[in-house]
């Protein structure tokens, strides 16, 4: 069954990025991969997504990790600051998960319980959250993806993990670059209001004057205005980023009838008392924001911290072996177009997803998807959705950058969260050149 990704505004938005902006497939490849990488769409239900918010909110899955670890969630007013638990509401990455992509890992062609094409969008946003930060251009060796880019881009629990980092981080920019919210209860990161200027951040700490302004006084915006019903029946671009996410959790987003969570109590700052509309007033919105602090939007909500199972991240990450099927790769460019091409496949010996990357020792030697996953059998693919676990790459050749008639190189594919050495697929390919002027070539 595929899916609808984008809402009405969405679609919209889209279609004018695509009319307006002719090089926009450009930009899109322009990001972190040459080309779009393949992701694992999981249940309709979004039941292993939420799992794995619950898990990473507490940070039960990367502990410790620069990249994908929850780092201390600090409490305190502007005086007080110190470091607290690493943990925050698994809430918030739910709503803001379903904003950023309608909670989708993959591309809106590709079904449920299946594989294919990564979401991708045209800022290099990537996945579920929409991980932009650090996934614009290839951070690795020679110009390639790192393991971490490619984890982000292609399984979905590095995935959340990383943007439940990043949330983290962003409250953690106050007092410094950001104000706080939750004077009046020590900012306790518990209390889901106290993360309004940390969900403003994730978006952009933006106001008035800016392309898309998230302040909510800014001129831009209807006051009052109506609360965000997250039904598709009103337009995004009339509310600031965080009462979009507030406004998620209070109505559930549906998929076919159903909601996927239970609506969640929440309360936007009063901008009729001073408490709140002082602070936030447009005169306060200038660097470092220390007039902007504010007490915590009545009445809050506290979230408990999720039981998460002792085994979970066993589950969620499973054991994967990478495999690699195929002889070595022969490729002629005067023999038709199927002698110019070959394909190799990626098995997952193991358990779990198995984030795979394949780079070439050349730039003549093109591999598509240049990173992707392979399914272990305890993870559900939809065969009659044409699911596969196995995933094929397919090697071909730029000739024009093809330095001699009869040239090598190499394929080296590697799991990139998975132990055991990478595999090696050796490619040669012959061709006849023409010589047509000085300084050119061209092969057939």
């Amino acid at each position: 069954m595929h899916r609808a990704l984008l809402g009405t505004f969405g679609a919209a938005l889209l279609l004018a990025l695509v009319t307006l902006t002719p090089s926009l497939a450009t930009r899109v490849s322009a990001c972190a991969f040459l080309r779009t990488p393949q992701a694992y769409e999981a249940d309709s239900g979004r039941t292993a997504y939420f799992q794995a918010m619950d898990a990473a909110a507490t940070d039960n899955i990367f502990p410790g990790d620069a990249t994908f670890g929850m780092p201390a969630v600090e409490v305190g007013t502007r005086a007080a600051r110190q470091p607290g638990l690493r943990q925050m509401p698994g809430s918030l990455l739910r709503s803001i998960g379903w904003v950023e992509s309608n909670l989708s890992m993959a591309a809106r062609a590709v079904p449920f319980r299946s594989t294919g094409a990564a979401l991708v969008s045209f800022d290099c946003g990537h996945g579920i959250m929409q991980i932009t930060s650090g996934m614009t251009v290839p951070l690795g060796a020679n110009n390639q993806p790192t393991s971490a880019q490619s984890n982000i881009a292609t399984h979905y629990v590095y995935n959340i993990a990383r943007g439940a980092a990043m949330m983290a981080a962003k409250w953690n920019e106050a007092p410094e670059v950001s104000p706080i919210a939750g004077t009046d209860t020590n900012s306790n990161p518990n209390i889901i209001e106290n993360w309004y200027f940390a969900l403003w951040r994730y978006n952009g700490f933006t106001g008035p004057g800016a392309n898309i302004s998230n302040h909510p006084l800014d001129p831009v915006f209807s006051n009052p205005r109506e609360a965000w019903r997250c039904d598709g029946s009103q337009s995004r671009t009339r509310y600031p980023y965080q009462e979009l996410i507030y406004g998620c959790l209070q109505n559930p987003p549906s998929y076919q009838g159903a909601r996927l969570w239970t609506p969640i109590a929440t309360s936007l700052p009063n901008l009729t008392q001073p408490q709140y509309f002082q602070p936030l007033s447009v005169q306060n919105f200038v660097f470092p924001y220390t007039g902007m602090d504010m007490p915590t939007p009545a009445p809050g909500h506290a979230e408990p911290a999720p039981v998460i199972p002792a085994d979970f991240r066993a589950r969620a990450l499973g054991s994967p072996v990478p495999a690699v099927d195929g002889p070595p790769v022969q490729l002629r460019l005067d023999a038709g177009a199927d002698a110019a091409k070959a394909t190799v496949r990626v098995r997952n010996g193991g358990t779990g997803i198995l984030v795979w990357s394949a780079t070439p020792s050349a730039n003549w030697i093109v591999v598509d998807p240049p990173a992707g996953v392979s399914l272990g059998p305890d993870v559900p693919c939809d065969g009659a959705s044409g699911c596969s676990p196995l995933t094929t790459i397919t090697i071909s050749v730029n000739p024009v950058l093809l330095p001699n008639a009869a040239s090598s190189g190499t394929v080296t594919i590697a799991g990139t969260n998975a132990a055991g050495a990478p595999a090696t697929v050796t490619v040669t390919v012959k061709a006849d050149f023409d010589t047509a002027a000085p300084g050119t070539s061209r092969a057939y």
